[in-house]
């Protein structure tokens, strides 16, 4: 399971602390093995359920997300330098997990892909979160999956969630109709 996770996320690699590296692979391979839905399944299925007849996959947005907050972050750094502090390791561990909570959050019932009992109740920044503390990665972290979405518009959000926040929605929002 670890391999494919690898396979699917070659950004994880990106994270240079090894013990945060294999706490956020923990975190997917708990997620895939309490979800309805398969590894498999996030290379092929939709990633919103929100959009109508969306044809980009789960995967391909995430990956894109991570891609794009990794590029903002280091042209910040080079614009800025000592001006503004970014950490790397907490933005992709981030990045990579602020919607792990949808495989909670989606069901599949009889092939089709459905928000879930516990999706109706429970957003997946609070079910991400949750998985994120389980294996007790740092607030940091827990921060960007709280605030990524909506549920973070009330709040402060450190630079890395900022930065987050936007590349999710600059990767979602041109595919709204």
């Amino acid at each position: 399971m670890r391999k494919k996770i690898l396979e699917i996320w070659p950004e994880i690699n990106w994270i240079v602390d090894i013990n945060l590296r294999e706490k956020v692979i923990d975190c997917w391979v708990y997620a895939i093995e309490n979800s309805a839905l398969s590894i498999r399944d996030l290379e092929t299925m939709p990633f919103s359920l929100l959009l109508k007849d969306c044809k980009i996959s789960f995967i391909n947005h995430k990956r894109t997300a991570v891609q794009l907050s990794f590029e903002i972050a280091k042209i910040m750094k080079n614009n800025f330098g000592n001006e503004i502090e970014i950490n790397f390791d907490i933005l992709t561990a981030g990045a990579i997990l602020i919607d792990i909570g949808k495989l909670i959050e989606y069901d599949k019932i009889e092939g089709r892909l459905t928000t879930s009992k516990s999706g109706k109740l429970i957003r997946h920044p609070f079910s991400g979160l949750a998985i994120a503390d389980r294996f007790k990665l740092p607030a940091e972290v827990q921060h960007i999956i709280a605030t990524h979405s909506k549920e973070g518009d009330l709040g402060l959000r450190t630079i890395e969630s900022i930065i987050v926040h936007h590349a999710d929605f600059v990767s979602f929002d041109p595919f709204k109709k």
